[in-house]
């Protein structure tokens, strides 16, 4: 079935709306932390503008009333007659917010959200008012269109402006030559002439002088320019703002002349060139003011006031005389440069691709397995056509884990929006910090990772946070801190949600534990088990329903979430400090790199970005701990011992570990262990097949994979099982006997 072409095209200005949106919410974060340089500032102005342009072409006149009412104010804060205050920061920031809103509304046809009009008159208010939506809803939207979007906008008339000043505006000339460049990232020209003749009596004449013959021309082919006079009170940088896009897909050449070489003096109809909507709505030119054909093979041009001359133009005999025609310069040799391209593509495409390459890993591994048990000699035909089938292997899944691949950057932007409004809600002073952002994360893992973090902000600015004044009391700064990071991390990618508040007062925790009933009152607890019992369905430290919390939904909801992913959730608190929840994730959900392993017969794989060393053991490295665990002696360093066999229920620990292989692995926090296995089997690539959607979590299993053999095999997840170990690697009987 074909594809409505139109479509298309909206469905990429809403891809290009979602990139101005994070560059808006960049700048404006730039802008609250002091950096109020002119070019910060700009960069809002332009991603409020081009939205509301892209948006006239596809008539969302909400969307457009909104933005132009933004645009204004931010423009007066662009000439510099509106100060950067707090409270106006954070109204540009609401409107932004609300700007993302309007964006997803108008994508979705949606409602027009709430609180809209509020925001924009209390906006208008920091300039004195403005032009209220009536006029704003007037007004006729004739801005460039970033996407260069071919809609029709109809006559776009320059009205007469007066001037009570004596000197005559300025007078511009252009010569604009687009590249082929500029056709293929789907710009065009009309919308930029449509753009110039806002700005004032604007006269264009189109030059044919490079069209080839028809036979030779070809669609990707640019053979035309334009030669252009406009005139009106404006500065250069007024009309190259207008080609602010395409600057590096086309050739401007700019320059100003006297008033009285007004009438596109030098612009000959001849042969090679023709009017184009002459002046846009202007009365065409007549008989009369028309010069007569020139023999130059492109249409002349009139030179402005003398001014030095190019370095390739060739020396007149003599100068022409006034009105004649001067043939232009050659158009430079040097292509533009190409804009990056970019394809959209469905998920589910990739998804598929993803699994396809799975499948890929898993008869690579088959065949392999097929390979060796053969007895063919390394130098073989077949086998040195196996070893490079596997490099290609290799080379398209990291190739695919790529494409899925993307920074953490959109959701910790999302992030600082939960913040902005749960302050407001509670009445606090709250300040997001990011750290990290460009760390990339599996696409699948960023969009399941937004209710669970929603939750965790929340929580960090309703619980975490105290009130202003009792931040005061205790000698900090009235404005909390929440910093949001992400990093990867022996392996892994470890996003931690941090606040500097009160911390978790473990003494009203145990207590409401208790009446509870989810612990007995004689209960001995540590305060890491005090912590997790934050993680127990239906608890809730809010003393009443707020519009955050208190229902009891939150924190078991979010550890739920993130073992679905495959990770874990661990809590830090100090009293009068803050709290801080750390989240490991695996960096992928399809494929990883993972030692297999033969524990007591069973074959397991362990993620080989855990593993910092393998070692054998001898009598002498081993040291007993307390009556049923060892450690053992590494680098001057003691790493507690565990059995992988008896921590999996396989056996029994064994009555000597002398001899025995050891895998040291590092967890996140930097802490050390060391996982006795019975033998190293091999080093490859496996497949993660997921359990928890038939299984549930199981302590210590990431997920599980198949073997070339066709075995199925458990992948380990090293950090959770040490977590939930007993740590017996002594019999209590051998125990007692020694």
């Amino acid at each position: 079935m074909a594809t409505d072409p139109m479509a298309e095209i909206r469905a990429s200005f809403f891809v290009e709306c979602e990139e101005l949106l994070e560059s808006l919410q960049d700048a404006l974060g730039e802008m609250d932390e002091g950096q109020h340089d002119n070019e910060t500032i700009n960069v809002v102005f332009r991603a409020v503008h081009s939205i509301k342009g892209g948006a006239g072409a596809f008539g969302l006149d909400a969307l457009v009333s909104f933005a132009h009412r933004y645009e204004t104010v931010l423009d007066e804060l662009r000439s510099g007659r509106l100060a950067i205050t707090p409270d106006a920061m954070k109204l540009f920031f609401h409107a932004a917010d609300l700007l993302h809103d309007h964006v997803r509304a108008a994508r979705d046809a949606g409602p027009v959200p709430d609180g809209a009009e509020e925001c924009l008159v209390e906006l208008e208010a920091l300039i004195g008012g403005g032009a209220g939506p009536a006029a704003a809803a007037e007004e006729e939207v004739n801005d460039f269109q970033p996407m260069g979007l071919s809609f029709d906008f109809g006559d776009l008339g320059n009205e007469a402006t007066e001037d009570d000043s004596p000197r005559e505006p300025p007078v511009w000339q252009l010569r604009f030559t687009p590249s082929a460049a500029l056709y293929a990232s789907g710009n065009e020209p009309l919308h930029l002439l449509r753009a110039l003749a806002s700005l004032g009596t604007t006269q264009v004449r189109c030059d044919l002088g490079a069209l080839p013959d028809l036979d030779t021309l070809t669609p990707e082919d640019s053979a035309l320019s334009w030669q252009i006079t406009v005139t009106g009170d404006l500065e250069e940088a007024d009309i190259r703002e207008v080609f602010d896009f395409v600057e590096d897909v086309s050739d401007l050449e700019i320059s100003r002349a006297a008033a009285e070489a007004a009438p596109m003096m030098g612009f000959g109809a001849t042969g090679d060139s023709m009017d184009f909507d002459q002046g846009f709505g202007q009365p065409p030119l007549s008989a009369e003011d028309t010069p007569a054909p020139a023999a130059s093979a492109r249409p002349p041009i009139a030179t402005p006031d003398p001014a030095p001359a190019a370095p390739s133009a060739p020396p007149a005999a003599a100068a022409p005389p006034p009105g004649a025609a001067v043939p232009l310069p050659p158009a430079p040799k040097e292509p533009a440069t190409e804009a990056s391209a970019t394809v959209r593509v469905d998920l589910d495409r990739i998804d598929r691709l993803v699994n396809l390459v799975g499948e890929l890993v898993i008869n690579q591994a088959m065949l392999a397995q097929s390979v060796a048990e053969a007895g063919l000699p390394p130098n073989s035909t077949v086998m040195t056509g196996l070893e490079a089938f596997m490099m290609l292997t290799r080379d398209i899944q990291d190739s695919v884990m790529m494409i899925r691949a993307q920074p953490v950057k959109p959701l910790f932007q999302r992030m600082a929006r939960i913040v902005r409004e749960a302050s407001a809600a509670v009445g606090k002073e709250v300040r997001l910090r990011t750290e990290g952002e460009a760390t990339e994360v599996d696409k699948t893992v960023i969009e399941r990772l937004a209710d669970p973090l929603t939750h965790m902000i929340r929580n960090a600015v309703d619980h975490g946070l105290e009130t202003p004044d009792k931040r005061r009391d205790s000698g900090k700064s009235h404005e909390g801190v929440i910093t949001l990071s992400a990093q990867h991390r022996s392996g892994r990618v470890v996003i931690e949600v941090s606040d500097d508040g009160a911390g978790i007062n473990r003494p009203k925790v145990r207590e409401i534990a208790i009446a509870k009933g989810l612990i007995a009152a004689d209960a001995v607890l540590s305060d890491s088990d005090i912590d997790n019992l934050l993680f127990l369905p239906g608890f809730s430290t809010a003393n009443q329903v707020s519009a955050l919390s208190g229902r009891g939904v939150g924190m078991d909801v979010v550890r739920s979430a993130i073992q679905s992913l495959g990770g874990r959730i661990t809590i830090h608190s100090e009293p009068g400090k803050g709290t801080r929840f750390s989240i490991s994730l695996p960096p992928t959900l399809a494929v990883l790199d993972g030692m297999v392993v033969n524990v007591a017969g069973e074959t397991l794989v362990v993620p080989l970005s855990s593993i910092l060393e393998t070692a054998t053991l001898s009598e002498g490295d081993i040291r007993a701990l307390g009556p049923e665990t060892n450690v053992i002696h590494v680098r001057g360093a003691f790493v507690p011992l565990y059995d992988l066999g008896a921590e999996l229920g396989y056996r029994r620990p064994k009555s000597s570990y002398d001899g025995g292989i050891v895998l040291l692995t590092a967890l996140e926090n930097g802490a050390r262990s060391a996982l006795v296995v019975d033998a190293i089997m091999e080093q490859r690539q496996v497949v993660i097949k997921g359990l928890q959607r038939s299984y549930g979590h199981i302590p210590g299993v990431a997920a599980a994979t198949i073997l070339g053999d066709g075995q199925i095999a458990l992948i380990l997840d090293p950090a959770d099982l040490v977590q939930n170990a007993s740590g017996r690697t002594r019999a209590a009987d051998l125990a007692l006997a020694g």
